[in-house]
């Protein structure tokens, strides 16, 4: 009987975790998304590999690049970047002051980050933008990342319950029916799943790479678009694939 039980209880242990959803995201978030000419011109980042609904965090190492890109001028900000453990993990932030006009595009690439249950490298490229002193111009630029998410939608000065819109692409190129995680920055976790599906919902991209969504809550809201590069990484003699992800961060706010 005790074997049996024993037994019993794996085999619901397996199924409650094939039944978790995991969704890595590579966080990139600002202390504010919109500087006007009034505001404070000091702008802190913060830089996470986490489960962005549940709260969990994933070690980070440092990054290998980390920048802005102001009117298609790239400025590198590795040297800013300061090491913070939150609960354990390895997280990475910085303060940056805003000195000109124009859409600040802030982005990361991280080291590779190896996924043991997947056998899977991990490199989400991430990127958010700040309007800075009321120009509103570069919101749409590409930084050139090896995968983005360029934005259709102006990505600040959004309603909850607007719609989003991005084209995925992959080494410039759009990518046809790609798939897109979104997953709300639950950082207090005041937001209860009703079930799994609730954590991690996924869009489609169309034929020309554009997805489409409305984010119903204020906050932050990120969305990863996940593909296979066509490279692979060596780890201990044997190489693996690589999971590249195009990520970028939106804010919404309630209409009052």
């Amino acid at each position: 009987m005790r074997i049996f039980l024993v037994q019993a209880a794996a085999v619901l242990l397996a199924l409650l975790s094939a039944s978790v959803s995991w969704a890595h995201f590579g966080v990139i978030i600002p202390s504010d998304d919109i500087v006007s000419k009034g505001d404070d011109k000091n702008i802190h980042l913060r830089l996470m590999f986490i489960h962005p609904f549940e709260g969990q965090y994933m070690e980070m190492a440092r990054p290998k690049a980390f920048g802005v890109m102001i009117n298609g001028r790239k400025q590198d900000l590795l040297p800013a970047l300061k090491k913070k453990t939150v609960k354990g993990f390895s997280t990475w932030e910085a303060d940056y002051r805003v000195k000109s006009p124009g859409d600040h595009v802030f982005y990361v690439e991280p080291a590779p980050y190896w996924e043991p249950a997947e056998e899977t490298f991990i490199i989400h490229y991430s990127k958010v933008v700040v309007d800075a002193l009321g120009m509103e111009t570069g919101w749409d630029a590409e930084v050139g990342l090896k995968t983005e998410i360029v934005p259709l939608t102006r990505p600040y000065g959004l309603w909850a319950g607007n719609v989003f819109q991005g084209i995925v692409k992959v080494d410039g190129r759009p990518v046809p029916y790609a798939e897109v995680e979104v997953e709300y920055f639950n950082e207090d976790g005041k937001i209860k799943p009703p079930a799994e599906p609730y954590v991690t919902q996924v869009v489609k991209a169309d034929a020309d790479g554009v997805f489409t969504y409305a984010m119903p809550a204020a906050g932050w809201w990120g969305f990863a678009a996940l593909n296979t590069a066509d490279f692979r990484l060596k780890r201990k003699g044997r190489e693996y694939p690589v999971e590249i992800g195009a990520v970028i961060w939106v804010r919404t706010r309630e209409m009052r």
